[in-house]
């Protein structure tokens, strides 16, 4: 097969400084935090429902679905979703940052037990869907909760706990750290959140959290656009997750605005979703180990970052708009395109930050002096390989 050809934003950055490190991890942490806002209040709905809802297509942040019933609505209460709150996708991606910051080096499952495990544990800390301080963990989905029941109670190998557990977007959805850290740099990203992801995840759970890290490691590439982050990923990705990224991003390179390109999209990734056609009630099928299948969350954002060109804006709110899991799509877009370089909507940054009573560009200042720490043991670390190589008789050692 050919390469394909999308569409990138080359000729919109003619004559612009490229995007430095500390921007990048900025726009990304920044990015991921903002799509998941606006893609909170519309979770679990199709395109169809959303529009009637709110009246046409979402085009920026808006309130709970029940509007002030939202305390008790099912299947929703009791979390205030909109209104500009972040879900719990960005309070692991910030928890992961905090493990990054005080591990100092490069994660594995092992770092997952002995630090984010009792962060989400112990620490209680503002948890916006709750108006209240409370533990991370009392906000977690029940299969992010899995990394406490198997690690904590269960002891489990941490390389294996993520065995057994339901296969979603669980562990990808947090992964942009991991791309950060290894920018530039896919597969060493995808290796590092395999082993991460062994924790939490199993099957194409885990193989998206790899390629995500490394789709976020290459749109962390000067010149970097979405065509060479597609290329990266199909570069990595295995199986289904791989299959399914390519057919999406196929038929998102027949778009240049996402309203048209909702169906095709989801066409395109259904045969290897295995929730099936009603998110609310998944299929006997459903988040189950494969070769197969993949979540569906990947693809769709990367395809919305192809339909985009790399615009954020146009990123997130395709990927909003599409529905079903779409606060975690919009994170992955937010992410991708925040790295590219794409600037994040000021109005909407502010707006979250404001609502969700968080500091979003914190983790971003703390990640870039982390992963510089990182790059630099790196070099370290590479040049007492050469000259350990050289020493047997191999090449010499880099200047």
């Amino acid at each position: 097969m050919t390469p394909m050809q999308l569409k990138g934003p080359e000729e919109e950055r003619a004559g612009l400084r490229s995007p430095g490190l500390d921007d990048r991890i900025t726009g990304a942490l920044v990015g991921a935090a903002v799509g998941d806002a606006l893609g909170g209040p519309v979770e679990g709905y199709s395109p169809e429902q959303i529009a009637e809802r709110h009246g046409g297509r979402v085009r920026g942040i808006v309130g709970p679905w029940h509007g002030d019933a939202w305390r008790t609505a099912r299947p929703l209460a009791p979390y205030h979703k909109g209104d500009g709150h972040v879900t719990d996708d960005t309070l692991m991606t910030h928890a992961l940052v905090r493990v990054y910051d005080r591990v100092r080096d490069h994660l594995d499952a092992y770092a997952l037990a002995e630090h984010l495990v009792p962060d989400l544990m112990t620490e209680p800390r503002w948890i916006p869907e709750l108006e209240a301080e409370a533990l991370p963990l009392h906000r977690l989905f029940l299969a992010e909760k899995w990394l406490v029941a198997r690690l904590a109670y269960g002891h489990a190998d941490p390389r294996e706990a993520g065995v057994g557990n339901i296969v979603n977007c669980g562990a990808a959805m947090y992964m942009a750290p991991v791309g950060l850290v290894n920018a530039a740099d896919p597969r060493a990203a995808y290796a590092e959140a395999l082993d991460v992801a062994g924790a939490h995840q199993s099957s194409y759970g885990r193989e998206a959290a790899g390629v995500f890290a490394a789709a976020v490691a290459a749109a962390a590439t000067p010149d970097a656009t979405p065509d060479s982050v597609v290329a990266a990923c199909l570069a990595t990705a295995k199986d289904g997750t791989r299959t399914a990224i390519e057919k999406v991003c196929e038929a998102a390179c027949g778009y240049d605005e996402f309203e048209p390109a909702l169906g095709p999209l989801r066409a395109a990734v259904a045969p290897y979703d295995t929730v099936g056609p009603d998110y609310r009630a998944p299929s006997l099928a459903a988040r189950r180990p494969s070769r197969l299948h993949s979540i569906e969350e990947l693809p769709v954002a990367l395809g919305m970052l192809v339909v985009s060109g790399g615009d954020y804006r146009q990123a997130v709110l395709g990927s909003v708009n599409y529905g079903r899991d779409c606060d975690s799509i919009a994170t992955m877009a937010g992410a991708l395109a925040g790295a590219l370089g794409s600037p994040v909507p000021e109005d909407w940054a502010r707006t979250v930050a404001r609502a969700s009573r968080l500091d979003l560009w914190r983790p971003a200042r703390t990640l870039a002096r982390v992963t510089r720490e990182i790059f630099a043991r790196d070099v370290e670390r590479r040049r007492a390989h050469e000259r350990a190589f050289a020493a047997l008789g191999g090449a010499p050692c880099s200047d």
